[in-house]
């Protein structure tokens, strides 16, 4: 009988410091308060290089690893001098101002934070998710360069060959025990990402790559098999009913198709404990490192048991790491604090269903800084999954708190039959209960909870009859002056680069031609246009009416 464990995170989102940066007040979370947790119970005996290394490598910081490993002639095999792994599913180099920050200012820096966190955290092998792809191949790069742990990515070929990273790696644990590790992202990365990002990169089917990566492992002798995959569930994981025919998220597939011990989940921000899919145990936790797996198992004769919990990110972080980092999060601090604006009245939070009844004061917003900011006829855009609002006061902290994705925009040629189709898309958030009353559709709601898949429309007059069945729900569609739209007539649509792909539901804006790119981040656009508008009002630029 051979034990071990996997303590496990993903979709971190460059969540590193204990910090809360909407109120830049202490929360228990991050990648240094992690470290800390592992380090209090006895995972963690230090805080400088991981514990798996290759033979006349080094680690990040120059220090060779305590066990090197023993190589096979692809360099492949690793030693560890305990039974205990510790991965990442990827997402890590976007999500909060302190990486946006750094990202752009990283030449004044010396220590890279989310490879100090996860350094920190002793990370033994990790895989990319989608939006570490957001910033191009120089920004992975040195990411990778500067972290200690192992990149294990099967579906990702480099074409410039200045990323260190394995298809896969077996590594053998203290006990003896052989655990063979992959790693995939979604290859939706060819969709979603902008085309510049991709050049020197190509990522491929996931569930080929993993495949062939657990043939060579099991070929060459493990004992079980890991893959960290950044994708999640399409099904219903009580009920198995599929949810959805995109291939954004397969992991239920792959249960079925391949023969893996153990799959590591990401990408939807789910809580899954812990659940057994075709022989396969899967977990998946929470976004921004509020929560981590914890995974026992137990290999007795051939056979696997496993188990595993969430655990709770602790108060504390490591206080060594987090002196290093002081003088970038007070950059960061100094930065977020400078007010750049004020509104004529507070924006209080807006609740989901009440903006999906009446309208958004914050989507016009976004939808103005977008209209201004190219020549278009509309715009559309979404809010995430939080409620958003802004004192009378902005600042630039309220900005990035209130829009916090790194999304550029994109104009797309569109006719009145593809608005009307994708406003269609947009009608199904809401349906009608059997007393009339509307509530947000499970459609937006499961697997995943997806209100940024919700588009909020400028320039233009429209409204939903929710009486009527999906996909008939549109009732009225005009310019803000009354005139109709003509059929067949191209007009200009302005949106998000993610919206741009067509994910989401919304493939008729996919297959749309694209006029116009910027690669001005929203972001900043925002910024600059509350300081150009530094009294601000609301923008009138919709009217909008759902029909009960």
């Amino acid at each position: 009988m051979k034990n071990f464990e996997i303590y496990y995170t993903s979709d971190t989102h460059g969540t590193v410091m204990p910090v809360d940066y909407s109120t830049g007040e202490k929360k228990a979370c991050g990648l240094l308060n992690i470290a800390e947790d592992l380090k209090r119970s006895g995972v963690v005996k230090g805080s400088e290089g991981n514990c798996c290394g290759n033979v006349s490598e080094s680690s990040g910081n120059g220090i060779v690893p305590e066990y090197e490993s023993c190589t096979d002639t692809h360099g492949n095999e690793v030693r560890k001098d305990s039974d205990v792994l510790i991965m990442d599913g990827g997402d890590s180099l976007q999500g909060t101002p302190m990486i946006a920050y750094y990202l752009e200012h990283r030449d004044e820096f010396s220590v890279h934070p989310v490879a100090t966190g996860f350094n920190a955290m002793r990370l033994d092998f990790y895989t990319l998710g989608n939006h570490d792809f957001n910033f191009g191949y120089d920004v992975i790069r040195d990411y990778v360069r500067a972290m200690d742990g192992t990149l294990v990515i099967a579906n990702v070929e480099d074409l410039k060959g200045e990323i260190e990273h394995k298809k896969y790696v077996i590594c053998t644990l203290k006990n003896g025990l052989r655990v063979g590790i992959t790693g995939v992202v979604t290859d939706y990365v060819n969709i979603w990402e902008q085309p510049e990002h991709l050049t020197e990169l190509r990522v491929t089917d996931p569930v080929k790559a993993a495949g062939e990566a657990y043939s060579e492992m099991k070929e060459k002798g493990c004992d079980i098999t890991v893959c960290i995959y950044h994708g999640g569930y399409e099904e219903d994981l009580i009920t198995h009913e599929k949810l959805t025919d995109s291939r954004e998220n397969i992991a239920c597939e792959m249960a079925r198709k391949l023969e893996f011990d153990i799959l590591l989940t990401g990408h939807q921000h789910m809580a899954v404990e812990g659940i057994e899919l075709n022989g396969t145990w899967s977990v998946q936790p929470p976004a921004n490192a509020e929560q981590y797996i914890h995974l026992k198992g137990t290999y007795t004769d051939g056979k696997l048991e496993c188990s595993s919990e969430l655990l709770k990110t602790g108060d504390e972080a490591a206080e060594d790491k987090v002196q290093q980092m002081l003088p970038l999060e007070n950059c960061v601090a100094m930065w977020l604090d400078e007010p750049v604006g004020e509104f004529d009245e507070e924006i209080s939070p807006e609740n989901k269903l009440y903006i999906a009844l009446h309208g958004s004061k914050v989507a016009a917003l976004f939808n103005q800084v977008q209209l201004e900011s190219v020549e278009a006829d509309f715009s559309c855009t979404s809010i995430g999954n939080t409620e958003i609002g802004f004192k009378k006061q902005v600042s630039i902290r309220d900005i990035y708190a209130a829009y916090p994705f790194s999304n550029t925009s994109q104009v797309k040629e569109v006719t009145a039959e593809v608005l009307k189709e994708a406003l269609e898309r947009c009608a199904q958030y809401l349906d009608l209960d059997d007393n009339g009353n509307p509530y947000i559709s499970d459609v937006f709601m499961k697997p995943k909870v997806e209100h940024y898949n919700y588009d909020f429309y400028a320039g233009i007059d429209y409204a939903f009859d929710l009486r009527r069945p999906v996909g008939d729900r549109v009732v009225r569609m005009r310019m803000l002056d009354g005139t109709e739209l003509v059929p067949g007539k191209k007009y200009r649509l302005v949106t998000s680069n993610y919206r741009a792909t067509g994910t989401g539901g919304y493939e008729m804006i996919g297959e749309a031609k694209t006029v116009y790119s910027t690669a001005d981040n929203v972001q900043d656009l925002l910024v600059d246009y509350v300081r150009k508008h530094h009294n601000l009002s609301i923008p009138d630029n919709y009217k909008f009416e759902v029909i009960c």
